[in-house]
Formats: C-alpha cells, sequence, structure tokens
C-alpha cells in the first residue's frame, strides 16, 4: 500500500509542478495563481482564471484532459489495495476451468 500511495503522491506533485509551469508560461500567471489553477484542475473543479491566450486555451484544454485521467489513475492506485485486500479476506477466486 505504501508503494502505491508514494506512486500515487509522485504523479500529484509532476502534474502539479507541470500544470504550474504551463500556467506561468501561457497565461504569464504569478506561481500562486498557477498554483490554485493546477490545484483546481487536478481535483476535478475546472480553472478559476480563464485563459486569455491562444497558446493558454489550449493548454488549458490539454491539461484539463490530463487531470482526468490522472483523477483517475491516482484513485485506482489508491483503491487496488483496498480492494485486493477484501477480496482476499472473502475469499473470492475466479472460475475455475
Amino acid at each position: 500500500m505504501g508503494g502505491h500511495l508514494t506512486v500515487a503522491a509522485a504523479l500529484i506533485v509532476v502534474s502539479l509542478l507541470g500544470g504550474m509551469q504551463g500556467y506561468k508560461h501561457y497565461e504569464h500567471l504569478p506561481w500562486r495563481d498557477a498554483f490554485l489553477n493546477t490545484a483546481m484542475l487536478l481535483g476535478g473543479m475546472g480553472p478559476v482564471d480563464a485563459p486569455h491566450s491562444n497558446g493558454g486555451k489550449i493548454f488549458a484544454g490539454l491539461f484539463a484532459l490530463y487531470s482526468g485521467l490522472v483523477f483517475l489513475i491516482v484513485a485506482g492506485l489508491l483503491f487496488a489495495p483496498v480492494i485486493h485486500r477484501i477480496i482476499h479476506r472473502f475469499h473470492w477466486e475466479g472460475e475455475s476451468l
């Protein structure tokens, strides 16, 4: 379980840093506003500041799609060990051929 948590946390940190860099580069936002937009997108809430430049709009759209995938991957990483233990607890086995 600790390994899954470490991978999930690393993925979130890398995604936060990449998103902040993108907002800083394309929208010229201060670091705290870039962090807020990135964190809100990764959390599934949506951006706070609407992008104004064409590059910023493309980045925000692609990062929103990426954030949805990251959300699902992190949820899978965190729930997989729990579900695995539940299956072992109830001795659920696949059908034998």
